[in-house]
């Protein structure tokens, strides 16, 4: 008697097809092996003037807008692929981690089955399972508290063994975790990510939302290889301040994204956010350079922050979290902040609702910018 195969992805795609029908004109190139200059047959605006456009927004902009993208991201994925040390046909590039996340809940998820997640965590993902009709299963965050002796002792934590035995006991078919957190900015050790990975069941797959890889104390040196049932996704939204263009990518085994790919838009990254992805790659001191920053500013804000006695959360991102003693508090500081023009994040999830969240540009640490946040951990201090 045989054991079938665990069964990840939705049962139609595993059989032939369904298959791209525009893999587009740089991968029909690649296949002919020579270029194709004279383009009647895909039905672009390729002899748009756009006077307008190239006057305000560049002509090179105004160039690479006619045209559709290489659906392939062929030129990208080889750079990512000798960039992170991986073969070229584990990345699949797409119009950002959400569109990434869609992709897999598309692929993956049917009506009635369960998604686990953590209470609190990146909210997209269980807005896009409950768009296709999935149960989401939310796991409470572990919780410490910083102390006299330990002030950077303080966590807010995904529970990974919660989250497995969530898994088990639900039947999932994803958990997704952020790692690093958002919004806690808690960094799990590769080795305890993978140690949750072989805990799930094996037709669960793990969603590995990695958007803050890049501020990782240890991003130089961490593990970017693909992992057995398992999607990571990056982008170029932070590190790269490419928010705007969308883009970002995956790393998973290459039968998954073969998968993946049936189901897959297939021109829904730009060309002009194509172009600007390979020139950061080309330049990656630049973005070296602004990581670095946005690290020294964050930890400058959570120290003159700590100075004053607030409980601020250790972070792997470009982000630090303040944790009030209440969800009103927060809401209150959220709300005074934003009369004066200043906006930083509270979690609209309940389990959450004393967190706030504070992106660390270096306006942040302006004198006074932040001073009804300051005023607050005062008089929590002293009360």
């Amino acid at each position: 008697m045989t054991t079938a195969t665990p069964r990840r992805f939705l049962a139609h795609l595993y059989q032939e097809g369904p298959h791209n029908p525009f893999p587009g004109i740089k991968a029909l190139e690649r296949r002919l092996g020579h270029a194709l200059p004279h383009q009647y047959g895909s039905n672009e605006g390729l002899d748009m003037p756009h006077a307008v456009l190239g006057g305000e927004l560049g002509h090179a902009l105004a160039d690479l807008s006619r045209s559709y993208a290489d659906a392939d991201a062929w030129q990208l994925r080889h750079q990512l692929a000798e960039r992170l040390g991986v073969a070229y046909e584990t990345l699949l590039v797409d119009a950002g981690a959400d569109s990434l996340l869609a992709l897999v809940m598309r692929a993956t998820i049917c009506a009635g089955e369960r998604v686990i997640t953590s209470a609190g965590t990146y909210p997209t993902l269980a807005y896009f399972a409950r768009g296709l009709g999935a149960e989401v299963i939310e796991v409470p965050y572990t919780e410490a508290h910083a102390s006299d002796d330990a002030p950077h002792s303080a966590q807010l934590a995904p529970d990974l063994a919660a989250l497995a035995a969530a898994a088990s006991q639900h039947a999932a078919r994803v958990v997704y975790l952020a790692n690093p957190d958002n919004p806690s900015g808690h960094l799990h050790s590769d080795e305890d990510v993978r140690a949750l990975r072989d805990a799930l069941p094996a037709d669960c797959s793990l969603l590995l939302d990695e958007a803050y890889h890049d501020f990782r104390p240890d991003a130089a040196q961490a593990d970017n290889a693909p992992m057995a049932r398992t999607f990571r996704l990056r982008t170029f939204s932070k590190a790269y301040g490419l928010a705007g263009l969308r883009l970002g990518f995956m790393i998973a085994e290459r039968e998954d994204l073969a998968l993946l790919t049936k189901v897959r838009i297939h021109y829904a990254v730009s060309a002009p956010a194509l172009a600007a992805g390979e020139l950061l790659l080309e330049h990656p001191e630049e973005a070296a350079t602004h990581v670095a920053a946005v690290i020294q500013s964050r930890d400058q804000l959570a120290e003159h922050l700590r100075s004053l006695g607030a409980d601020v959360l250790p972070s792997a991102t470009n982000f630090l979290c303040v944790r009030l003693k209440s969800a009103k508090r927060a809401a209150q500081v959220q709300q005074q902040l934003m009369a004066q023009g200043v906006l930083i994040t509270r979690s609209p999830h309940p389990a959450l609702g004393h967190i706030l969240r504070i992106s660390t540009l270096e306006d942040s640490l302006v004198p006074g910018r932040l001073a009804c946040l300051e005023q607050a951990i005062v008089e929590e201090n002293r009360a």
